[in-house]
């Protein structure tokens, strides 16, 4: 199943959460979102079925190995290009919204290569 941006962001979204929480509920990913409670488990039983999460017996959501391997792999994509943004003059708030909408576009090979330039040119 090849997953598409929203679902990206419900994983992303996902692993934000349960670096602040013990647990993460639908209704705290409805929440931090902005969505209603049947969107959010439209998208939990879509990632669910898909591989990329499961629930406890409590209904918590967990994200399988693959979830959160594609879950960090965004939010990483989110953290640099923010500050890659912001490095060259970009307010936060904008910075951060259009990285948002780059992260899921961007190629590996051009992310890698802004790394390693962010890497070389460090100061």
């Amino acid at each position: 199943m090849q997953l598409q941006e929203s679902g990206e962001m419900y994983l992303e979204t996902i692993l934000i959460l349960s670096q602040k929480k013990p647990y993460v509920r639908s209704l705290d990913v409805a929440e931090y979102m902005g969505f209603s409670k049947p969107s959010v488990s439209r998208a939990v039983g879509l990632l669910r079925n898909g591989g990329y999460l499961d629930t406890d017996e409590s209904g918590h959501l967990l994200l399988t190995d693959l979830g959160k391997e594609i879950a960090e792999k965004i939010y990483e994509r989110h953290q640099v290009l923010t500050k890659v943004l912001t490095c060259i003059g970009v307010n936060k708030e904008t910075a951060a919204d259009d990285a948002c909408k780059i992260e899921h576009d961007i190629s590996d090979e051009t992310f890698d290569a802004i790394k390693k330039y962010i890497e070389k040119n460090k100061k």
